[in-house]
């Protein structure tokens, strides 16, 4: 018994000599890699809450790269981004829209006009 005793003695006697400091104040973010708002492309999202911007990342591996992203919350020209990645851009706005078969302009494709020459 005496043992035990002794043993949660020294815990105690441990705890009381390095006491845990916990600051709820305290803050702590993961690096990020810093990149300027060049350019406002456009918004996007069902209601335009999301704005689309070319940035230039200013620090890392991928330092003087242009950088397509989508920013929600307001943004301005000179605005400094944090960027946990640099390797993922966003996909532009409104690019890849392919015309529906009855619409007006040339639906042929590569190769000129299509001809029949299969019977």
């Amino acid at each position: 018994m005496t043992a035990i005793k002794k043993m949660v003695g020294k815990e105690e006697a441990n705890k009381s000599a390095t006491p845990e400091v916990k600051s709820e104040s305290e803050i702590k973010f993961s690096h990020g890699i810093p990149a300027e708002v060049r350019e406002i492309v456009g918004r996007a999202g069902t209601r335009g809450e999301i704005t689309q911007v070319l940035a230039e990342v200013l620090e890392g591996r991928d330092k003087g790269k242009p950088i397509r992203r989508n920013v929600k919350g307001p943004i301005r020209l000179g605005d400094t981004l944090m960027l946990l990645e640099t390797e993922i851009e966003a996909q532009r706005l409104g690019g890849g829209r392919r015309s529906s078969p009855g619409s007006s302009g040339s639906s042929a494709g590569k190769g000129g006009p299509r001809t029949n020459e299969r019977r």
